[in-house]
């Protein structure tokens, strides 16, 4: 079994930054990367950012690319969302995911709201 938990959201207003924090526990073993979905009302669940375990390479969505800077800490099995320059469109649920193996673990999600 694995656990993630998730912390860092909350409110702010335009061009203010969120870091965001997703700990995992449990059979982590495996662990190949770490990202971060979110979902806005009404819309599907979107990529945001992801990083391999190996060598920390990265990648962003075009619509972050620039503002936001994902980061992990293999020893503590965190993976991190720094977010800056928010814009209301970022207000969404945000989800970290875990790639272990062939299996996708998911976060319960953490409530950003961004006000204009």
């Amino acid at each position: 079994q694995v656990q993630l938990v998730e912390s860092g959201g909350g409110l702010v207003q335009a061009g203010g930054s969120l870091r965001l924090s997703c700990a995992a526990s449990g059979r982590t073993f495996g662990t190949y990367a770490m990202g971060w979905f979110r979902q806005a009302p009404g819309k599907e669940r979107e990529f945001v950012a992801r990083i391999w375990w190996s060598g920390g390479s990265t990648v962003y969505a075009d619509s972050v690319k620039g503002r936001f800077t994902i980061s992990g800490d293999n020893a503590k099995n965190t993976v991190y969302l720094q977010m800056n320059s928010l814009k209301p469109e970022d207000t969404a649920v945000y989800y970290c995911n875990f790639r272990i193996m062939a299996n996708d673990y998911w976060g319960q999600g953490t409530q950003v709201t961004v006000s204009s």
